[in-house]
This record gives C-alpha cells, sequence and structure tokens, in this order.
C-alpha cells in the first residue's frame, strides 16, 4: 500500500484544533473529509502534532496510506481548490512504507508571537498575543534557559491520566523580529498546553512580576498550581517538523 506525506499550513483561527471531534469543526475533520472525495475513498491520516484549537501551523505534517499511487499533483491541486486558504498542502510526495508523520518525527519547533506595542496592531490578531511593553528580553531568555533539558513539565501541562510529562527540549529561546517579540522552542515532543505555558511564565517575567531564577522551582513542584496558566492559543504556531 503507497505511503504518502503531506505538508500542511493552516490558520487555525477557525478550527476546533486538528484532531477530528464529531459535531464541531477541525483540521482533521475537513482534510480528510475533502480526501475521501477526491480518491473516492474514506483516508486515515496520523499527523505529527495535534494542535489546539485556535493555533496555527506552517510546517505540519500529515501521512496517509491508500489501497494504489495516486498522482500527486493532482490530488495537491484538488485538496487546495476546496480548502484555500484557509488549509493548504503545501507539498505531497510518495515516500517509504514505514514512514509515520507522528512516530518517525525526531522533533518539533513552535513558534509564539507577542506583540509588545502600546496598542494591538489589528494586521495581527489573529496570530499575535498583545501585550504591551517593553517587556525585558533578557530576563525573558534567563527564564526560557531553564526549559531546556529533560525535565518533567507537568507545572507546564495540562494533566492527562496515565501519560508521562517529561519531555526532551532542546532549545528556547526569544528574540525580537519586526516589531514583535517571537518565542522559538525545539522539542522531541511537547504535552498538551507545554509551549503556552513556557510563554505567560516568560511573559510575567518579562513584565517584570516573575523573576527568572523561579522557574526552577516552578518545573520541580510538578504542580499545575505553581505555573502562570496558558498564553492564548492564535499566537501559536506549528512551525516545522524534523526528520
Amino acid at each position: 500500500m503507497p505511503t504518502y506525506r503531506i505538508d500542511l499550513a493552516y490558520d487555525g483561527s477557525g478550527f476546533r484544533g486538528y484532531a477530528a471531534n464529531p459535531g464541531v469543526r477541525t483540521v482533521q475533520g475537513e482534510l480528510e473529509e475533502v480526501l475521501a472525495i477526491v480518491l473516492r475513498h474514506d483516508v486515515s491520516t496520523v499527523v505529527a502534532g495535534r494542535t489546539d484549537a485556535g493555533v496555527h501551523a506552517r510546517g505540519q505534517v500529515v501521512s496517509f496510506c491508500v489501497d494504489r499511487p495516486v498522482d500527486v499533483t493532482r490530488v495537491q491541486r484538488a485538496v487546495n481548490k476546496r480548502l484555500a486558504p484557509e488549509v493548504v498542502v503545501t507539498a505531497m510526495v510518495e515516500v517509504a512504507d514505514d514512514f509515520d508523520a507522528r512516530f518517525s518525527a525526531r522533533s518539533r519547533t513552535y513558534r509564539y508571537v507577542v506583540d509588545e506595542g502600546r496598542v494591538p496592531d489589528p494586521a495581527r490578531r489573529w496570530t499575535a498575543w498583545h501585550v504591551p511593553g517593553p517587556l525585558d528580553v533578557h530576563a525573558m531568555n534567563e527564564a526560557a534557559a531553564f526549559f531546556v533539558g529533560e525535565l518533567d513539565y507537568a507545572s507546564l501541562c495540562r494533566a492527562a491520566e496515565d501519560k508521562t510529562t517529561v519531555r526532551v527540549v532542546n532549545t528556547a529561546a526569544w528574540r525580537r523580529d519586526e516589531g514583535v517579540l517571537v518565542f522559538e522552542v525545539n522539542a522531541v515532543a511537547f504535552c498538551h498546553q507545554m509551549v503556552r505555558s513556557m510563554v505567560a511564565l516568560c511573559v510575567e517575567v518579562g513584565r517584570g512580576r516573575l523573576g527568572a531564577q523561579e522557574m526552577p522551582g516552578i518545573i520541580e513542584a510538578r504542580d499545575r498550581n505553581a505555573a502562570r496558566g496558558a498564553a492564548p492559543p492564535h499566537g501559536l504556531t506549528l512551525w516545522s517538523v524534523e526528520y
């Protein structure tokens, strides 16, 4: 059975997350519905990262198997005709039979954008969290450095029964870029709301409401109540998946 990889970008504003969920609009639900029309049979997809409601993707990856070879150019064009510009297949290729968008991935990279302008930028209202600044980026980077490593991130994740909250974070850093603050974090995998919780903590540090040196204690507490909630979802984008 041929296996195919789809590279996917989407504006998550109008979806209740990526994963299919009966009764609500999701990226997976829309994609699989259109693939079924184009390929003339149902398709079950596997995804690299199940983004939450309102979260965007620039470099999401999806894989699926079919019972016969398909014309990838035709399928890509047909799917985009029905779903673009909200959801766009940026590439589609046949891959090795053992490729799995989720389990073959070596790491994922997310970016979060904070607009620290005095007033909100209307052009960024769906893609950035407005936090009137200026924020202390140096202190925010000091805080972010404590997120790197193999740690138990229970304080920064929504609890999931019988699932580990230990993750390996490779890099985490803030930078100013074209008038906004960008947080980029790369990890093997993430827990639910983990990146948004990192952002919320760093913003509190940037505001001077929390010290960067308090991060280890918050992480070691392994208690969701020790953190400062989660940043809004619309500032977050799944930027890339590494294989």
